[in-house]
């Protein structure tokens, strides 16, 4: 290896170091050399031997000799090592050939007990699998046989070499020529030389490719190259923080570096010994033993978590064995952990701030923090909140009682307190010093807090008794006041550490503020509730014409500006109203009491519905112009029906509104077709256009705004038919039922936009109830007129009203004779307590009243209606005006007015 700030082409040129001598430079001369030292050795020895066997031919000395030669080299130290060694052949070839010189036999051979050689006489038969029969040997007593030879007559003598614990390491065989060296050498002494100088040759050429070889492999380094390369190996391999195995394919381990060592606790005598037997986990055992390739698999040893590699050394097709490396992953385990801590953590407060105040609802958003932290962050999660927070309140200076509001928990069978019970917690409580302190309160043992045990010893020890042992306790506050507190309790998980204190801190800040939001939506939205039904009629008027029931329901994300009315007219009639003002808050609420407002002050003129709805329309053009153009009103919607008791006809106009629905009598249900306008602002002086339909007697008119059969998941036609399917199932049922019933089923129950019912069922006025007269455009007519009048009045029970009846009724035809126009009419109407006289006739003169003179001598007979009826009005017809005026019969005379002879006294006869 070269040195890390060398370059490879540059440590290729360095001369390699010189030895001293005539020993040659280069390794292919020096095994030359080895050779030529070698083969003269062998010519020697051979010469030794031929000359020893010469002298020794009987058998018997030659088979005494052999054995002796076999155990004493069997016996030598070093040899069982050696065989054990990773290089017997290194060892035992020199020794070998050292004994047989020594002992002067044929041959000493050392072999496996597999017959592979580990030395010869001849160094290239080294490897070969040995001759013969050697079997009997390995039972551990000595094997001899004779047997001929090229050579003559030989002996062979096989022993085995054994371990301390008896295993069988490798054979030594020895052999011995009978017949006298002499002669062998005098008959092959020219071919030994030729052999010699053949073996020369052999070598000068093995050198040579040798040479070739090894440079090509070592890539031109020399032998101190390779021995500074397998030093900076060997250092290299046990300093390096990774531990590094090696199997061979019988799995004993050949090689553990210093750090495998030490992660894997081996033993000093680790290698040359199988992964089975060297104590490691089994899982561990069974990866190494197996030899399947790995790739960063967590295996424990003892309190480490080693991450293992394993891969395959592959030879020509065969498995030869494995390379293991190991890494000490414990710490980065660790931190992974935290940050798996971390990142979940992370992950609650992300989920809690999409989770928690997804409504402007102080209760839901308490819920949706208790949710979010069960079972995440703690086993059981408890929220109470002051009173005053409820409803929308700023929160008091005192944070000891608060209501629980909220609760989540793994299971429902728990001992703590219930959701709606106020708890007071004493000065010295955990909930208590998180209110005062502002700072979550940490209790990892419940059963040695003080504070917490004398909240309530009791629970407290139902609370220990079911498991529970740890609570952390931070307050809700926002804007630097608290508005309550949450508790989070621990019953499976570990107890809470000081690391989560922050985390419910931050948890209570977002609920904190999303409660405030809350609070503050509450409080502002009970003022427009509380405004908007201020502006909406408390009781609607009983009327004879109408049987009514009515109901508003606010949307939940603020109240709109929805309406509806109940307006009596003159004549018995009555006016049915439902309006919208699209948007929410207190702005909508604001003007849909304007508009109100101006509904009825239209209704008092008795204006028709078209003409009512045009001059509301004019209105809501001039909000829009003279306010906050940001807050304009345009998007305003109106109904508005007129209906006649005594006729039964119904006038309908609409002005981007949703027509009614009408339930007739035998349960039908019908839309009827009303011509439809622009809403109101927006109209640019384009006509109303209205309906008259005749309803029959108890028949029922449904009126109502969109936010009943439209939403967000239903369109209006679906609406519009489950309404229809609905009116069907209830066509029995009163008003009130039907209200009830129609909101069951098309509202849900946090409705987004307001809604306005009305619902009317029809009755008409007892024909027996109702006279007219056609009057003739004659003065002299008044007196008939008059007592035709008194007749009827006396006939319907009213005697006590006659004589006022008498006079209006002069009063009122006299009037239209002399400035009206013909035709001439006269109606009454007994309605309840009511007794109405109309005179309607062609002209469309406004009659006033004023305040006559006391030397003219007429204008006082509108005073004197004025002073005797209930009220009295004009309203315009298609073809005229009706002046109608109504007697209260239940309670006589209004206060201060006087009734027909007080008037008699007062005036003369010339004021008729």
């Amino acid at each position: 290896m070269v040195d890390e700030h060398e370059s490879p082409q540059r440590s290729r040129v360095r001369p390699p170091r010189r030895l001293p001598g005539l020993v040659p430079r280069t390794v292919a001369g020096q095994v030359f050399l080895l050779q030529l030292v070698v083969a003269f050795v062998l010519v020697v020895a051979t010469l030794l031997v031929l000359v020893v066997q010469a002298r020794h031919r009987a058998t018997g000395e030659a088979r005494d000799k052999s054995l002796a030669v076999a155990v004493a080299f069997r016996d030598a130290p070093g040899t069982a090592a050696a065989m054990q060694s990773a290089n017997p052949t290194r060892v035992l070839q020199p020794s070998s050939e050292k004994m047989r010189k020594n002992a002067g036999v044929g041959y000493v051979v050392a072999f496996d007990p597999n017959g592979i050689r580990w030395s010869h006489p001849d160094p290239s038969r080294i490897g070969g699998h040995v001759t013969g029969n050697f079997g009997p040997a390995l039972t551990g007593k000595p094997f001899q046989e004779t047997f001929d030879s090229a050579l003559g007559r030989a002996v062979d003598t096989t022993v085995a070499v054994f371990d301390d614990k008896g295993r069988v390491v490798g054979l030594i065989s020895v052999g011995i020529y009978v017949k006298s060296v002499n002669e062998m050498v005098s008959h092959q002494m020219p071919a030994l030389l030729g052999v010699a100088g053949a073996v020369l040759l052999l070598a000068a050429a093995g050198s040579a490719v040798v040479s070739k070889r090894l440079r090509r492999q070592t890539r031109g380094l020399g032998p101190a190259e390779m021995t500074r390369m397998y030093e900076h190996h060997d250092a290299v391999l046990h300093s390096v923080r990774e531990g590094v195995l090696i199997i061979d394919d019988r799995g004993v381990l050949t090689l553990a570096n210093d750090e495998a060592r030490r992660l894997l606790d081996l033993p000093r005598d680790a290698e040359q010994r199988e992964v089975t037997g060297l104590g490691l986990t089994p899982d561990t055992t069974e990866l190494l033993a197996s030899g399947r390739p790995a790739s960063d698999e967590v295996h424990s040893a003892g309190d480490r978590l080693l991450a293992v590699n394993l891969r395959t050394v592959e030879g020509g097709g065969v498995h030869r064995g494995s390379v293991v490396t190991l890494r000490d992953t414990t710490e980065l385990r660790e931190l992974a952990g935290r940050a798996e801590v971390a990142r979940s953590r992370l992950q609650l407060l992300f989920d809690a701030g999409t989770q928690i105040g997804t409504t402007l609802d102080v209760v839901r958003t308490a819920e949706e923090l208790a949710a979010v932290v069960v079972p995440r962050f703690a086993d059981f999660a408890t929220v109470e909140l002051l009173d005053p927070v409820l409803h929308g309140e700023e929160p008091g200076a005192s944070a000891a009682g608060m209501r629980r509001t909220a609760m989540a928990g793994i299971h429902s069978d728990h001992p703590l307190c219930p959701v709606g019970e106020t708890l007071h917690f004493p000065p010295g409580s955990p909930a208590a010093l998180a209110a005062t302190g502002g700072r979550a309160v940490l209790t990892a043992d419940l059963s040695a807090s003080e504070g917490w045990l004398a909240h309530d010893p009791p629970r407290a020890r139902e609370v220990l008794d079911h498991g529970i042992h740890s609570l952390v306790s931070a307050p809700l506050q926002a804007r630097g006041a608290v508005l309550g507190c949450v508790n989070f309790w621990r019953k499976d998980k570990s107890p809470f550490e000081p690391g989560d204190l922050s985390v419910a801190e931050e948890l209570a800040a977002r609920a904190g503020v999303a409660i405030d939001n809350a609070r503050r939506f509450t409080r502002e939205h009970a003022m427009a509730v509380t405004l908007q039904r201020s502006l909406l009629p408390r009781v609607l008027p009983t009327h004879s014409a109408l049987e009514v029931a009515h109901r508003y329901l606010p949307a939940q994300p603020g109240v709109g500006g929805d309406w509806y009315d109940v307006i009596p007219l003159s004549g018995a009639r009555v006016a049915l109203v439902v309006g919208d003002v699209v948007g929410h808050g207190l702005h909508a609420a604001a003007t849909m009491g304007r508009l109100r407002t101006a509904v009825h002050n239209f209704s008092a003129l008795d204006l028709s519905p078209d003409e009512l709805l045009a001059h509301l329309d004019d209105l809501v053009g001039r909000l829009d112009t003279e306010g906050d153009r940001d807050v304009e009103v345009s998007g305003a919607t109106c109904l508005y029906a007129t209906y006649d008791p005594v006729t039964g006809h119904c006038t309908v106009a609409r002005a981007g509104h949703p027509g009614p629905a009408l339930v007739l009598p035998d349960g039908t249900v019908t839309y009827p077709e009303i011509p439809g306008s622009p809403p109101l602002g927006v109209n640019e002086g384009l006509p109303v256009e209205t309906a008259d339909l005749v309803l029959p007697e108890g028949s029922t008119l449904i009126l109502f705004t969109d936010g009943l059969v439209e939403r967000r998941d239903r369109d209006i036609d679906a609406g519009m038919e489950l309404l229809r399917t609905t009116l069907e199932r209830s066509g029995g049922l009163g008003p009130e039922a039907t209200c009830q019933s129609v909101l069951d089923a098309l509202l849900p129950d946090r409705p987004t936009d307001d809604v306005a019912l009305l619902i009317a069922r029809t009755r008409l006025l007892d024909p027996g109830r109702v006279a007219d007269w056609d009057v003739p455009d004659d003065p002299t007519a008044v007196s008939g007129i008059r007592a035709e009048a008194a007749r009827v009045v006396n006939e319907w029970g009213l005697q006590d009203a006659a004589y006022s009846a008498e006079l209006i009724v002069s009063e009122l035809v006299t009037n239209a004779i002399r400035y009206g126009s013909p035709p001439i009419r006269l109606r009454l109407l007994y309605d309840d307590d009511i007794l109405i006289c109309e005179v309607a006739d062609a002209g469309s003169t406004a009659p006033h009243v004023r305040r006559a003179a006391v030397t003219d001598e007429g204008g006082r007979g509108l005073f004197i209606i004025a002073r005797l009826a209930h009220r009295w009005g004009t309203r315009y017809t298609a073809r005229g005006k009706v002046i109608w005026a109504e007697q209260s019969l239940g309670t006589g005379v209004p206060a201060g007015s006087l009734d027909g002879e007080a008037l008699l006294d007062q005036w003369t006869d010339e004021a008729w």
